[in-house]
């Protein structure tokens, strides 16, 4: 006997109410992971500051990993966690924080928030606590999975974050230049192109938009893709950005211009008419004022700085790099191209 309702499968209301549901249960279950997760790295910590200090002052050695390993999986065998390897892991995991008690404090909180495999992957590519609060703090913000948290470990994102060259503290509000500042790099690493040597800056452009959910992994969160050669009529001439972006949290237009060679002055003025035309022209109220980035295969840093001194209109400027395949791990976990156009879509 079916236990389906013909009418209630059919009434906007149920399905609504349905649906509110599944929310719920779905927001209860990752509520639950959550703890869980948290209430384990937090006995992992407790364990890894009395593995250190038992071993200091009883001068067990490192034959105590193994007994204590024997011994905790005797008595909990449903759990995992206990083998030595991991506790090797837990041991050299709280080392890594203890040291510094300022970090520390205001990590921790943190570390048990995030999957210990995350954990793992951080203290064993990073050499700092810096470093590593930095990959923590935005495992958190943005939700990367172990694949994407290592590329972005191994691609320098720290190193690079915020670098690019700017005059956004002379051209926007105090807020909205922070937050920009934050949102460039330089350079940027575009390792999942393929392209000839002697490559044209429309095959550049064209391998961007092709490969557009690891560009955008590459650009950070918040970016939203309009699309590429956006034209714009201006006087009685057509004119085409290379790639335009709407940023969701810095609630504007990023017109993106790229160039093969050296970074020219006249660059930047080019950019700074597209950034001055998108405002006029597609900025709605409440916008942001459109941002201009410049990306060159090498610049001037001098030269650079003196052409964005003389912009009237808020642009960065940085390089990029064109290194190895992006990792096939990664593939099968970024978005796909419709929904990247749709969440475009709302700023056309």
């Amino acid at each position: 006997m079916s236990n389906k309702h013909p009418a209630l499968l059919q009434s906007a209301e149920y399905k609504q109410w349905l649906t509110e549901l599944k929310q719920k249960v779905a927001s209860s279950q990752q509520k639950a992971v959550v703890k869980v997760n948290t209430e384990l790295l937090t006995l992992y910590w407790q364990l890894g500051e009395e593995i250190v200090a038992r071993q200091q002052q009883a001068a067990w050695g490192d034959k105590l990993l193994a007994q204590l390993s024997h011994d905790l999986i005797t008595e909990f065998p449903q759990m995992k966690g206990f083998s030595k390897r991991n506790l090797e892991h837990i041991r050299r995991w709280y080392l890594f924080w203890c040291g510094d008690d300022a970090i520390a404090k205001q990590a921790v909180s943190q570390l048990v928030q995030i999957p210990w495999g995350h954990n793992i992957q951080i203290i064993s590519k990073c050499k700092t606590t810096d470093e590593a609060a930095y990959y923590v703090s935005n495992t958190l913000a943005h939700g990367w999975s172990r694949n994407v948290l290592v590329h972005q470990i191994e691609s320098g994102l720290w190193q690079r974050d915020g670098q690019a060259l700017h005059n956004f503290e002379q051209r926007l509000p105090a807020a909205q230049s922070e937050l920009a500042i934050q949102t460039l790099k330089d350079p940027y690493i575009f390792d999942f192109l393929s392209l000839a040597k002697n490559h044209s800056e429309r095959e550049l452009e064209q391998g961007l938009v092709k490969h557009i959910t690891q560009f955008l992994l590459e650009l950070g969160a918040g970016f939203a893709y309009i699309g590429k050669q956006y034209p714009l009529h201006v006087g009685e001439r057509d004119f085409y950005i290379d790639l335009l972006f709407y940023h969701v949290h810095l609630h504007c237009y990023i017109v993106i211009e790229l160039k093969l060679g050296d970074f020219e002055p006249e660059h930047a003025g080019k950019l700074n008419f597209y950034i001055k035309a998108v405002d006029e022209q597609l900025a709605k109220a409440g916008d942001a004022p459109t941002i201009g980035l410049l990306l060159c295969k090498t610049k001037d840093k001098l030269v650079a700085e003196y052409a964005l001194s003389g912009m009237e209109k808020p642009m960065g400027i940085a390089e990029y790099r064109l290194t190895q395949q992006l990792p096939d791990s990664l593939k099968n976990e970024l978005p796909s191209v419709e929904v990247l156009a749709q969440l475009g879509g709302d700023h056309e």
